[in-house]
């Protein structure tokens, strides 16, 4: 199994669209994947996100309408985003860029029946979403 290693498809086009609020990704494999800002934004790799380990992550809500406002590259391996929230410490290499891609839809009914099972709305504000941040239950 290749791991992170040159097999790893590069992108060779990357373009934000602020309008439709999607990332456009082209992969040196031929690979083209769409994905939303949204999603980008609920899956962020960041330590803020996905917590310190497995069952530690915090469900993110109220990100329907986040834009990028900034995407910085970060060496040749990664991209860094600034989300129209404030959120921009995610890093998101081009292995973590084309999993999104290609689990997409996978990923998106993973989201919602993580909200359906909290029983909060998508467009619920996170403070809203209260509740324990390692959302175990004691």
């Amino acid at each position: 199994m290749a791991g992170l290693t040159s097999d790893t498809p590069t992108p060779t086009s990357l373009t934000v669209h602020q309008q439709s609020r999607v990332l456009e990704i082209a992969f040196s494999d031929g690979a083209q994947f769409r994905l939303p800002f949204e999603l980008l934004r609920v899956y962020s790799p960041s330590a803020e996100v996905q917590g310190h380990g497995p069952g530690q992550e915090v469900l993110q809500t109220g990100k329907r309408n986040v834009e990028i406002v900034e995407l910085e590259p970060v060496g040749n391996y990664a991209v860094q985003p600034t989300f129209s929230d404030g959120h921009s410490s995610g890093l998101y290499a081009w292995d973590y860029l084309y999993h999104l891609g290609v689990q997409q839809a996978a990923l998106w009914r993973a989201y919602e029946a993580r909200l359906a099972a909290a029983g909060v709305d998508r467009d619920a504000s996170m403070a809203e979403a209260g509740g324990s941040a390692c959302g175990h239950h004691h």
